[in-house]
Order: structure tokens, then sequence, then C-alpha cells
């Protein structure tokens, strides 16, 4: 009882219209309020609500469902929510603006199932399609001053040997970037979010903040779930991550956190993420997620008919933990000078991304002193397509390697993130099966593509049975 009249209270305060917020800036490696200058700590949730098909939907195009969960999302104290994606085609006005008068930003991912990069093909899927898409979502969402950030994507980098797609990533940053100084009617930062993959995490985050200041990264998130259960600031490991990242010049945060291996979630790290400890050099994070799925990870859960709200256990426990963690004063002991990193050095299999990045594609740059144009939405083109020459090439190669490495082994290797949101496929998994993914048509692709390229890949991957 006492937990529900917490959340009662704090239904009534959220019906309370405020002014617009006040854009968040960079400085340093942290987060400040542009007109108050108080640093900004990122006290929110990952926020993705599927539709009644239980596919992934726009969640801030429709306003029923934003005003179903928002009060819920202010009961807990929460400044900020993360949207994986969203239809930039379409109205957002009415969700923004109940975010906005709730104190809610909106830390928002532009890519979509159509539109990002490819881990298999990251230079094909580096196109003037893909960078429509990210200004397009771009100019939809510019003009709200409660949106803290764009993700340019959220772990293509998922295994030791996915490295060679940070160029493209970087390269993508750099556009947005460069568009939103163009096109925006203020600065808006770009980051990144990232897999907690060991063998090369430092090394990503570091790749993401050197060479030129117009290439960097203008923050960098961390999906992590080494905090399960009862543990500790040094048995996660958190107090490690602390001293690696301690000269890193960005604002850096959990994009992802709440390991639920013990169940429930009492959600103990709060109280460390938001100490003196950490906040030198992070500035919050992102509990994963809201609505309770198959994953189990959820804070409360919905209604068949996808109107009412059921808080869980998970739901009270972290907002004890929050109404118990007081955010610092002050600055927190943010760092306002660090120097921009060192490009981590090439390693055979490890690390393979290239400090040259590639030129934005001739058809891309009108964008930026034209505008994007229309924005094409989810049903737009889809921008992972390659010439049907390497397709073929692929599906060569691929049989082969398939025929050898079932005779050998007795099955096909995979392998899954730390997070179990974001649920992006392994690049150890069969290349058949990437191969399959690219062969979706979109703008550039010729409109066939040879069906025994699908028939045989899926053939020697075990992809379909005859």
């Amino acid at each position: 009882m006492k937990f529900e009249t917490v959340v009662l209270s704090a239904l009534a305060a959220a019906s309370v219209a405020l002014a617009d917020l006040n854009p968040i800036v960079v400085k340093g490696n942290a987060f400040f309020d542009s007109v108050t200058g108080d640093r900004f700590y990122i006290k929110g949730v990952d926020y993705q609500p599927p539709d009644a098909n239980g596919e992934t939907s726009d969640p801030l195009m429709d306003y029923n469902v934003c005003s179903r969960d928002v009060p819920y999302i202010k009961a807990l104290g929460m400044n900020t929510i993360r949207v994986y994606h969203v239809d930039n085609a379409v109205d957002h006005s009415a969700c923004m603006q109940l975010l906005q008068d709730n104190g809610i930003y909106l830390l928002l991912d532009v890519a979509t199932a159509e539109q990002a990069i490819s881990r298999d093909y990251p230079m094909y899927s580096y196109n003037y399609v893909l960078l429509q898409h990210n200004f397009a979502t771009i100019d939809a969402f510019s003009n709200y001053t409660n949106v803290l950030g764009f993700v340019a994507a959220n772990e293509v980098v998922n295994a030791v040997n996915t490295t060679d797609t940070a160029t493209v990533l970087k390269a993508v940053i750099r556009d947005m970037k460069q568009y939103i100084s163009m096109r925006s009617p203020r600065t808006i930062p770009v980051g990144y979010c990232a897999a907690d993959v060991a063998e090369n995490r430092y090394q990503l985050a570091h790749y993401l903040n050197c060479g030129d200041a117009s290439e960097r990264a203008e923050f960098f998130g961390l999906n992590d779930y080494s905090w399960c259960g009862s543990s500790s600031y040094t048995v996660s490991g958190y107090n490690q991550k602390v001293a690696n990242f301690n000269n890193y010049s960005i604002p850096l945060f959990f994009s992802e956190y709440g390991c639920n291996l013990v169940e429930p979630r009492e959600f103990r790290e709060v109280q460390a993420i938001y100490s003196s400890q950490m906040i030198p050099v992070f500035s919050g994070g992102l509990v994963y997620e809201y609505i309770q799925e198959a994953n189990n990870y959820g804070l409360v859960e919905v209604s068949s008919d996808l109107k009412n709200v059921t808080p869980l256990e998970d739901y009270y426990n972290l907002q004890f933990q929050f109404n118990n963690t007081q955010l610092p004063s002050g600055d927190g002991g943010y760092h306002a000078n660090n120097n921009a990193s060192e490009c981590p050095a090439y390693v055979k299999g490890l690390w393979e991304a290239n400090d040259t990045l590639p030129s934005m594609p001739a058809q891309a740059s009108q964008y930026l002193t034209a505008g994007a144009g229309t924005p094409l939405g989810t049903d737009g083109p889809s921008n992972q397509w390659v010439p049907n020459s390497v397709l073929g090439s692929a599906a060569s190669s691929s049989a082969a390697s398939a025929t050898s490495t079932v005779s050998s082994t007795g099955s096909a290797s995979s392998s899954s993130s730390n997070s179990a949101g974001s649920s992006t496929a392994s690049a150890a998994a069969s290349q058949g099966a990437a191969v399959a993914n690219v062969l979706r048509r979109g703008a550039g692709l010729s409109s066939f593509v040879a069906p025994v390229i699908v028939v045989a890949l899926s053939f020697a991957f075990g992809l379909v049975a005859f």
C-alpha cells in the first residue's frame, strides 16, 4: 500500500503542464541544462511498447499509448526515455508535448529494421537511402527542445569480428552532425549505444572519440548488464569501468542496465550509478525496459486491450531505489578538459576499423543544402542492398564454407550480445543468414534476385528443410 500511495501521488502530479524543457548541451564529459547551467543526469527507461500484434511500433505517434504510460514513467521520478524506433513520416507532436509537460527528455535511435547499418555489408549499406532517412528523422524531431540526442546506431559492433562496421558507423555520425549543423534550429548531440563486448568495448569507445572533431561522437552509451542481484561496485566491475573511462572526454552513460538473472530485480546499482564514485565519469543511465515482454525485463504489464498498466514488483523496487537516491548537486566533479582519445591500433581479428572514413555518398550531399525532403517513413525503401555480383560471390563462398564447417564441427556457431533488449544477431552467425538479410529489395537494387542463391544458402545453413 505504501508503494501504491507513492505511485498515485506522482500520477496526480504528472497532470500538471510545464513550460518547454530547456535544451541539453554537452560540456566536457557531461550534459548540462543550456539555460540554468545545471548538470543533467540521465534517469530514465528504455521504452518501446509493442502494438496489439506484438510487433515493434512507434510509441510516439499514438497519444493513447504515450498518455497511458507517461504518468507511470513520471511516477518513477524519471527524466528521460530512450525510443529505439520511430516512423519519421507521422506526427509526433501530441506525445512530444506530453513528454515536455512532464519533464521528460527523449533519446532517439534513428535506425529502423529497413534503414540501418548492415553488419554483413556495412559499406554497401552506407548509401543515400540511409542518410535521407536519418536526416529526415532529424528534421522531424529537431524542433522539440526535449530531444536529448540522436543515437546513430545500436550495437552494430557486437562481436570481435564486426569491428569493420565501426568505420561506417563513424561516417554516419559525422554526416548526421554536419546535417544538424547546417539544417537544425539548434545543436543536438549525436552518439552511439554499444554492446558490452569485453574484447573491444574500449577500442570502440576511443575510436568514436578520436580523430578530427567533425567525425567524433558526442556521447557514448553502454548497454551493460554486469550488476546482477546483490552485487557491488567492485564485483560488478563498475569500478574498473570508471577507472578505464576516467580520461574520456565526452558524456558516458548506461544506455541499458538492469540484469534479471536474479529476480525480482532490486536495482541496487542505482545508488552506485548516481554516487560520487561514478558521476565524475558517468552521467546516469536508462533501465531496460518499460513493458514486460517474453524476455522478462519489464517494469509493468499492459492489458491485452493495451488500455491498462499494472506495475510489477520490479517497478516498485526501482521506485524505492530512486526515491532513496539523491542526485548530486553542483557539477559532480565532471571533467571539462579531457583530451580526445588516441585512435586504437589495428589488430587483425580484434580491431579492424579504418581511421580514414568514406566520403559522404554524392547523392546524399545535396541534402545538406536542400534538406532531406519528404520523410518516407518505415514503408520507405530499404538501404540494405548489394550488387548481384557480390551476392553471387558470397553465395558460392558461403556454401563452400558451410560444408567445411558442418563436417568439422557438426553445427554452425552463433552468439549474442549481453544486451537482452536489442536482440541483435551475432556476427559469428552463419553468412547464409547474413546474405538472406540483405536480399530485401531497396533503392538501387534491381527488381529481381536469383532465387537459387536464397535456396542454396538456406539449404546449406539449415534455414529450410526439404
